[in-house]
């Protein structure tokens, strides 16, 4: 394996690989071997850079770097308030439940209070009765779980 085909799998694991590389125009990234635009946290980076060092117009870096205006000022947001590592894009798929929500699971607990030998399979039939959702037991029992755990390190010592 070559050590370019090594660098975009790793780029691939890590949600790193730009989708794409070819509208990347920015002449700096033809010249100068460093510079990858296989690798979309580099080009948004040096984007950034490129406006607010080198006074590049917004539209045009923007541009040179496959990105509209708007995802400029996007990704400007999230370096500022996240550093670096808040240019590597997030997990695809959703951000939260979207079955189990505070309702929900206000109702699963109440359930648990009343016999806490209720298993996760009749707290699903439960809900699915109730609410009309129907949801698998291993994310009742994972949503419980999640519920358990301390929310902050303070929580975490307060035992």
């Amino acid at each position: 394996m070559s050590r370019q085909t090594g660098k975009k799998a790793a780029l691939k694991e890590s949600r790193a690989l730009n989708p794409r590389p070819d509208a990347v125009t920015d002449e700096d990234f033809a010249l100068c071997p460093f510079l990858d635009p296989d690798d979309v946290v580099q080009v948004k980076y040096e984007m950034v850079r490129r406006v607010r060092v080198d006074k590049v117009p917004v539209a045009r870096a923007a541009a040179a770097f496959g990105f509209c205006r708007q995802s400029f000022y996007v990704i400007a947001a999230a370096l500022d308030a996240g550093g670096p590592a808040a240019l590597v894009p997030g997990k695809p798929g959703p951000k939260g439940p979207r079955k189990l929500t505070e309702e929900v699971m206000e109702f699963v607990e109440q359930l648990r209070a009343g016999d806490a030998s209720l298993r996760p399979v009749r707290l699903a039939d439960a809900v699915q009765r109730r609410f009309g959702i129907t949801v698998h037991p291993r994310s009742v029992e994972k949503a419980l779980a999640r519920r358990r755990e301390p929310r902050t390190a303070e929580e975490a010592h307060h035992c």
